[in-house]
């Protein structure tokens, strides 16, 4: 194992010390337990959204804190769930009188940790809701997971109900944004190596010069298929046809295409698949308005990508137009 670490225990306490030394103008580093806040919560009268989950795919959760987004990340060790008392001791942070949205993404820890944080908010009169993200079409069961895993569909609508929150959308008003996106958006991965977690030592999973996984999760769990590398227009295809056949997005529909890195995929590489995605959908009559590109959902140092639908109406396309600050999204 090769890493930039000084003890494994300490990797997910040394970054987020990293964080507050980089970005004091936009956010606010707490531990024990550890969580991480922008740096005017709470904000008086306006919905508080807060996310959170496994350390190590950066910059998801603690990157996307800031005006027009989340007002608190909640970091757990490295591919493992935050614990409810820290979720708790955020949602309390960031409390601004007008309730809180949790966004959580579908793995059994996540799910049972932010629903326990939830009924001790409550217990404060904090009011909570909560919309769980499940968009990967790659399996409807995992190791992890009762039903989809949540993947990249998580930044898209970490952006879109942190925009209506700021807009001033009270929270059921933000649940009910939050919920449309969760109904139409799909993702499906691949990865070409595997992930090395700090305190294990070794890849999570091996695969030869020659292979690839096809439908692989962020936390390296296995995907539908294992198969021999193809050319980026086949691997594109692999990806995009069972996700265009979920939801199932139709000709004419409007999209945001989301291709994200996995961690280690030079951005040569992504390009070159954005371009064929592009191509790919155009053909098929799907319309894509939007795009984002980059490692915004990561498995530490992976190489693969993934790539991610949202469909698009008149509401959530302006939501995802409006302004963001945050350090890993700025526009």
């Amino acid at each position: 194992m090769k890493k930039i670490i000084n003890a494994p225990a300490d990797v997910v306490t040394d970054a987020l010390r990293g964080m507050a030394a980089a970005h004091p103008d936009r956010l606010r580093v707490h531990l024990e337990p550890d969580f991480v806040t922008r740096v005017d919560a709470p904000v008086s009268d306006k919905v508080a959204v807060v996310s959170g989950g496994g350390s190590g795919h950066e910059p998801l959760h603690v990157g996307f804190v800031g005006s027009g987004m989340l007002d608190a990340a909640v970091p757990g060790a490295v591919f493992t769930s935050p614990t409810p008392d820290a979720v708790q001791a955020a949602v309390r942070e960031v409390d601004g009188g007008a309730g809180t949205l949790l966004v959580v993404k579908n793995y059994t820890g996540d799910v049972l940790n932010f629903e326990t944080a939830a009924e001790l908010a409550e217990a404060e009169d904090i009011g909570v809701r909560t919309v769980v993200v499940q968009d990967d079409v790659a399996v409807r069961d995992s190791t992890n997971t009762a039903g989809r895993r949540g993947v990249g569909g998580t930044v898209l609508l970490e952006k879109i109900v942190g925009a209506a929150a700021a807009r001033g959308h009270d929270l059921p008003s933000c649940h009910e944004i939050a919920e449309r996106v969760s109904a139409g958006v799909r993702s499906m991965g691949m990865a070409l190596t595997a992930p090395t977690v700090p305190h294990v030592g070794e890849p999570s999973f091996e695969l030869a010069d020659y292979e690839m996984e096809i439908g692989v999760g962020i936390h390296a769990e296995p995907g539908r298929e294992r198969v021999e590398l193809e050319s980026a227009d086949r691997i594109v295809r692999r990806l995009l046809e069972p996700i265009l056949e979920d939801l199932p997005f139709r000709e004419g529909d409007e999209v945001l295409l989301f291709t994200n890195s996995m961690g280690g995929t030079p951005p040569t590489e992504l390009y070159l698949a954005h371009g064929v995605a592009e191509r790919f959908l155009a053909e098929r009559g799907v319309r894509v308005t939007r795009r984002l590109v980059g490692p915004y959902i990561t498995s530490l140092e992976m190489q693969g990508m993934s790539f991610t639908l949202l469909k698009l109406d008149d509401e959530l396309r302006q939501l995802w137009d409006a302004p963001v600050s945050t350090p890993a999204l700025t526009w």
